[in-house]
């Protein structure tokens, strides 16, 4: 299939030319075709560009309309303009070579005056995209339904005072599954922007927890009614819109479906801005989550911390991102998640090539934090100091105790007797950290 006439005319297919790079649209460290441990490096990061911000982003704020004017955003029938838009997308992951694509059903295809046109608009553009999927082999890593633009949404979805929207919500995340389904999407995700409260003079908070699970085991049933096979994620945020919002951070998370029994259904998304406005690490959010075996996937961006909301920046802390590539190589890898680059421009940055530089800076800096995280691994020197650390419950009254064979009164006879007062032991956080500095910069 055709995606003629380009959208990105001057611009190549971007070349890995490694660190010593000359040229400012090429790879510095992510080469694509590199072979590590019997897989390409493409194949390792899973790499998705979010299609709301590259996309359908226009560089507006709180403060201001948008910026950013793209060309093909011009023609009277808005489902035609999308289709001409999604062509423009499909160029693009070719040219920056994303292997994978991510969507919120109001980002590709425009509601209408009724659901029954909204999912009419919805099915055309994803046989487009279906097309544009086998032309190019640019796959689905996930699909989600947007629930909190709308007016109507104003309250919640799901968590919403009134049933009538609750009820409006369940049919469009059913044609979001849909959608999902039919482009092999390899997961789906539920990010609940409005599923909280501004107050609770108000609010049965309660009730409207009851209402989101009920309405998470209603979308595990209709999954499993129609054959989907992906993995359901949960996208931790403690706030904005909402002023607290149900879906805090992993832990609360955890939390939340553990009570309403969809702990085996669901895994996390983590963004890394989102572990910020929670006063947490990326790394911390990731460790909560793997050490539940409910690591997904992975939100690639960052925040400003001077500013405090959600600001969508590309990463490209290398710092950062080695921590937490670490964490995640530990746990095993994100299985069927990759690194979707929920990121967009700067507002200033109205070039389409500013588009190209975008990326290249965050897949750069995750191929880079790939390659030192690995490294670090292998030399085991951070594993080897932390097992030493905690190695006195590996035998005697330690292992006792993480067997559960000890209790108040054994360990109070030990202490009292040949024990003793324990002797403090050094953590030697500075030793580390320069550890650290030494793998970033050696």
């Amino acid at each position: 299939m055709k995606t003629s006439p380009a959208h990105f005319p001057k611009i190549k297919t971007i070349a890995y030319e490694g660190p010593g790079a000359a040229h400012a649209l090429a790879f510095r460290h992510y080469n694509p075709d590199e072979i590590v441990d019997g897989k390409s490096l493409s194949e390792h990061m899973r790499f998705s560009i979010a299609y709301w911000h590259s996309f359908r982003g226009t560089g507006s704020d709180p403060f201001g309309p948008g910026t950013i004017v793209r060309p093909w955003e011009t023609g009277k029938d808005p489902v035609s303009v999308a289709k001409v838009r999604m062509n423009a997308a499909f160029e693009f992951h070719q040219k920056i070579r994303a292997p994978f694509w991510a969507f919120h059903d109001r980002d590709i295809a425009p509601e209408g005056s009724t659901l029954a046109q909204s999912n009419k608009n919805l099915e055309a553009v994803v046989a487009h995209a279906k097309q544009l999927q086998k032309a190019t082999g640019v796959k689905l890593l996930w699909g989600t339904a947007n629930l909190f633009s709308h007016p109507r949404y104003m309250c919640g979805a799901s968590t919403n005072p009134d049933a009538h929207v609750f009820a409006y919500a369940a049919a469009q995340v059913k044609s979001a599954l849909d959608a999902t389904q039919e482009l092999g999407g390899e997961n789906y995700v539920f990010w609940g922007g409005r599923e909280g409260y501004e107050t609770l003079l108000n609010t049965n908070l309660k009730r409207e927890q009851d209402h989101l699970a009920a309405f998470l085991h209603m979308a595990v049933d209709y999954a499993k009614s129609i054959g989907f096979k992906g993995q359901f994620l949960i996208e931790p945020k403690p706030k904005e819109p909402t002023k607290h919002q149900y879906d805090f951070d992993v832990a609360s998370g955890i939390a939340f479906l553990r009570t309403y029994g969809l702990e085996k259904q669901f895994k996390f998304n983590i963004e890394t801005n989102h572990a910020t406005l929670a006063g947490h690490t990326f790394q911390h959010e990731i460790e909560v989550a793997a050490s539940q075996n409910m690591l997904g996937s992975i939100d690639a961006n960052s925040g400003d911390l001077l500013l405090g909301w959600d600001t969508d920046q590309f990463n490209t802390d290398v710092k950062e991102l080695t921590l937490a590539m670490t964490s995640i190589l530990k746990a095993g890898g994100l299985g069927s998640g990759g690194f979707n680059f929920d990121a967009k421009l700067r507002r200033p940055s109205i070039d389409a090539e500013d588009l190209f530089h975008a990326h290249i800076g965050g897949m750069d800096a995750y191929a880079l934090a790939f390659k030192l995280a690995r490294k670090i691994l292998a030399d085991g020197k951070f594993d080897s100091f932390v097992a030493d650390r905690y190695a006195s419950f590996d035998t005697g009254f330690g292992k006792d105790i993480a067997t559960g064979k000890a209790n108040f009164k054994s360990l109070e006879k030990l202490v009292l007797g040949k024990l003793g007062e324990p002797t403090p032991k050094s953590g030697k956080q500075e030793y580390l950290e320069n550890l650290l500095n030494a793998y970033l910069h050696g």
